[in-house]
């Protein structure tokens, strides 16, 4: 009898143990982060995580998602696509997360999709800005892949009829970023735009991530008198090429994308240098919209500076999977990414947009310009 007794209380004290563990595992909801924390890309994963994690703490702490509190799970892919794809995996895995966070760069991003497809597991990135990041190699879009911003074929066509239609510009020079997707997709859609509005190429020369030293190249531009130069690449080289451009005397303006969007473009080319620059974001501090008063203001408060567009982008992204896994019939990953490709007018601090037939945003863009490093003046354009 005392036997039995035992083994009853036993089995009680398990079942109750197990109960206890299953409730506690129904309030949660684990959404995985797997960003650039460390490496080349850093500032733009720290970044990114600063705002998703502010995002996540006011969730949480207005009640969370139908009751259900975020538990973020987060990992550095230290920039680069062979660790994003094991941290994938990871929080698919062990982690068991309901979807993935990030990274911010197309490479590291891409590099996880194999993982989100077979284990149905939706990603979403606030800033993957590639052409063919949502789509497989024969055309069909990735069921599982989801993104926020616009992508480089756009960025490149704004800035070609920006420098066209605002700066009058009719020759322009482009000094790209050959090493990466980003600097070539970018550069083939400004030149395409750009000769079809009757403008001319004067010179396309190359550099690769790591050049320091960008002279001659910026010598030869020289003598071919450009309106502008376009800069089609990550702000590590650009801004020493404005630099060393500027020290040579080119004085015209000088164009850019997302890719400029960090604090270091102003240590690396100095203010001084940082005027008559522009470049395509997705989203400008300069915004009167009250909500992006309102991030802003919260933002300085928990971190002690101005969000920049890739904090922006973060807060926007945790906001746009947590609302969708909120309007989901039922916590998983088929349910939450049939939620996210039902999105429509979701409003953000970087604009209101809904998801298309691509998993693409419909949204708008800002052509934001520098006085001495600073942001000046920050020009809407609609798609």
């Amino acid at each position: 009898m005392k036997k039995l007794l035992s083994c009853l209380m036993i089995c009680i004290l398990i079942t109750t143990m197990f109960a206890a563990c299953s409730s506690s595992n129904t309030d949660e909801i684990k959404i995985g982060i797997n960003y650039e924390l460390s490496g080349e890309n850093a500032t733009y994963g720290q970044g990114s995580v600063e705002g998703i994690e502010l995002a996540i703490e006011e969730i949480n702490a207005a009640g969370g998602i139908n009751g259900k509190i975020i538990i973020p799970v987060k990992y550095d892919n230290q920039s680069t696509p062979s660790e994003a794809t094991i941290l994938a995996n990871k929080l698919v895995s062990q982690d068991k997360v309901l979807a993935i966070l990030g990274p911010a760069t197309t490479g590291c991003f891409t590099s996880e999709i194999p993982v989100a497809n077979k284990n149905k597991v939706p990603i979403a990135t606030g800033s993957a800005t590639g052409d063919n990041v949502t789509f497989a190699a024969d055309g069909s879009v990735h069921e599982y892949v989801f993104r926020i911003c616009f992508f480089d074929s756009f960025q490149g066509q704004v800035m070609a009829n920006f420098a066209a239609e605002n700066l009058s510009a009719k020759n322009a020079a482009i000094i790209m970023d050959s090493s990466s997707d980003y600097g070539k997709g970018l550069a083939e859609n400004f030149v395409k735009t750009f000769t079809e509005s009757g403008g001319n190429i004067v010179a396309q020369e190359a550099y690769v991530a790591g050049d320091t030293d960008f002279n001659a190249i910026l010598t030869k531009i020289k003598a071919l008198n450009s309106d502008v130069i376009y800069i089609p690449g990550y702000y590590n080289e650009a801004g020493l090429i404005i630099k060393q451009a500027r020290n040579l005397g080119l004085n015209q303006p000088i164009l850019g994308a997302d890719g400029f969007d960090s604090p270091t473009l102003v240590d690396l080319a100095g203010a001084s240098a940082l005027n008559d620059v522009y470049f395509t974001n997705h989203y400008s501090s300069l915004d009167e919209d009250p909500m992006v008063l309102e991030f802003i203001k919260t933002f300085e408060a928990r971190y002690g500076k101005k969000p920049d567009a890739f904090n922006a982008l973060g807060y926007d992204l945790a906001r746009f999977v947590a609302d969708a896994i909120g309007r989901a019939e039922k916590l998983t990953g088929e349910a939450v990414k049939d939620a996210l490709e039902a999105t429509e007018n979701f409003a953000g601090v970087t604009g209101t947009l809904s998801v298309d037939e691509n998993h693409n945003p419909v949204k708008s863009i800002v052509v934001i310009g520098l006085k001495d490093g600073k942001q000046y003046s920050s020009v809407k354009i609609d798609p």
